[in-house]
């Protein structure tokens, strides 16, 4: 039986009645997500489907998905999560590069315009709530092979298909278990779509040490009020997200120790974690322990951990990402010294929990991952600074970076800056192309701090150029200052700076 099965069953003959998954009202136990995922292997062991070949998993964040990704990996298929409010045409994108054996569909899409044979949700059901659960675990997925792959998004081009295997995961569930102390004591806030791989981290640590996953569903983060009320209710002890998410509940008044004691822990992966952010949660939540997490989804969800204290909001205007697990490799490549005794360059990380590259996509996985020294190494596109007793800092993407006026410049590196100013609550800044492709502006937006939406925005706009003065380049401040109510978001929860460059350049 695969391992990561075999600890999730574990979880469940300690305490068969135990919660694993909460949504609302809804509670299941334990037993029941090993005994209906039983019969989803069953289903699927009957339809003799090609060895070890992927499956397609749609919906939402259902109790049943979990039921049938579990489901999939005891009969042997790794299972690709497509989220049901992603664009229609992604399943046919997903389709064509996967050419996966079969759909498991739970919704009330009865068409998705593929040739693949697909399973409807009432099939799905009456299998659930069968007698039969007898599967063969000799063909479950074994340490070498894919348990997931999932999809990057896929806004320039086709979306590519990040491979996991069973022992890319074993690696990053115990790490993080005994990082974060899960056990069964906990609940989990599980907000992330399961076709993003930040759910990985409540699901299964979460389910091998049998902790309850905490579900806060789409409809109820559409919805401002039911989302207030979800938040301000919760049981949940750790809350996982991406700042941004964290951000947006920040709007909720009665949002912290006094109102919310349970919480006592925070975790934040999936995109920066700002200054500001960090010094709201620490000032509001002053008993709580605060990490900052990084990991690209090639390197199974997360890599780096580190403690944010008040200690370190006073030494660092940028947060580190922490220190990279202990058995993994990285260098720097094409470092250059910094002044203050730090290396910059591109990471490249080694190790058990790198992938082994985009499914059926020869030509990207090569570009992407290099062997060096008889070892695998991923580009991870991410430029970071190293301390000498090797704390990482993110210093932004190789992608985000610009060129203008002759100069390079970290486009997050100046939202970095903003950050740090008062006035700032978020901002995304972005390149404006003339049509010689060239970067003819740099065009900041930002959300302003409650207390300061009333004031003049044209004073606003002197004034934090002013400031950003002092800690700034004069060829890095933004030449448009642009006061927003939001910024987008995309549908895995972090701010969404392509398309506000799609927007700016339309």
């Amino acid at each position: 039986m695969n391992e990561i099965i075999e600890r999730i069953t574990e979880s469940a003959v300690r305490d068969p009645k135990g919660i694993c998954y909460q949504n609302g009202s809804e509670q299941r136990t334990y037993q029941e997500l090993i005994q209906e995922s039983d019969r989803i292997a069953n289903l699927l062991q009957g339809k003799f489907l090609p060895k070890k070949s992927p499956i397609i998993i749609y919906g939402g964040q259902q109790f049943e998905m979990l039921v049938m990704f579990l489901g999939a990996i005891k009969a042997g298929h790794p299972y690709i999560p497509v989220d049901d409010a992603s664009d229609p045409s992604r399943i046919i994108q997903i389709n064509s590069v996967a050419h996966p054996a079969l759909v498991l569909n739970w919704s009330e899409v009865e068409d998705f315009n593929i040739d693949t044979p697909m399973v409807s949700k009432a099939e799905i059901e009456e299998a659930m709530h069968s007698d039969n659960n007898i599967y063969d675990s000799a063909l479950s997925i074994g340490d070498k092979d894919n348990f997931y792959i999932i999809f990057t998004s896929g806004t320039t081009g086709t979306p590519k298909g990040v491979q996991i295997t069973t022992h890319n995961l074993l690696d990053f569930v115990d790490w993080a278990c005994a990082e974060f102390d899960y056990d069964n004591n906990h609940e989990l806030m599980l907000q992330a779509p399961f076709s993003f791989d930040l759910s990985v981290f409540d699901i299964y640590p979460g389910l091998v040490s049998g902790s309850t996953l905490d579900i806060v569903d789409k409809d109820t983060t559409k919805n401002f009020g039911k989302l207030e009320n979800a938040i301000l209710n919760s049981n949940f002890d750790t809350w996982i997200s991406t700042p941004s998410f964290f951000e947006m509940c920040l709007l909720f008044r009665n949002f912290n120790h006094e109102n919310v004691q349970n919480l006592h822990k925070f975790i934040f992966c999936g995109e920066e974690l700002t200054h500001a952010t960090a010094q709201k949660l620490l000032k509001r939540f002053p008993k709580a322990k605060l990490y900052n997490t990084y990991g690209p989804t090639e390197n199974t969800v997360a890599i780096t951990s580190v403690q944010i204290t008040p200690e370190f909001l006073v030494k660092y205007d940028r947060l580190p990402i922490g220190y990279i697990k202990g058995n993994m490799h990285h260098f720097l490549d094409n470092a250059v010294n910094e002044a203050n005794g730090y290396q910059t360059g591109e990471l490249l990380v080694s190790g058990p929990d790198v992938s082994k590259g985009y499914l059926n996509n020869p030509q990207q996985t090569e570009r992407a991952f290099e062997e060096i020294d008889d070892r695998i190494y991923y580009h991870t596109g991410d430029m970071v600074s190293e301390s000498g007793d090797g704390m990482l800092f993110y210093k932004g993407r190789t992608d985000f970076q610009i060129k203008m006026h002759g100069y390079r410049i970290e486009l997050e590196e100046i939202d970095s800056l903003l950050g740090n100013l008062s006035q700032v609550k978020q901002s995304c800044t972005v390149p404006l192309y003339n049509n010689k492709k060239q970067v003819s502006k740099i065009i900041a937006h930002i959300v302003l701090e409650n207390e300061f939406k009333e004031l003049n925005q044209q004073q606003l706009n002197l004034q934090i150029k002013e400031e950003l003065k002092k800690t700034t380049m004069d060829y890095m401040i933004p030449n448009v200052l642009e006061f927003v109510e939001t910024l987008p978001i995309s549908s895995n929860g972090k701010i969404d700076r392509k398309a506000l460059m799609g927007k700016v350049n339309a």
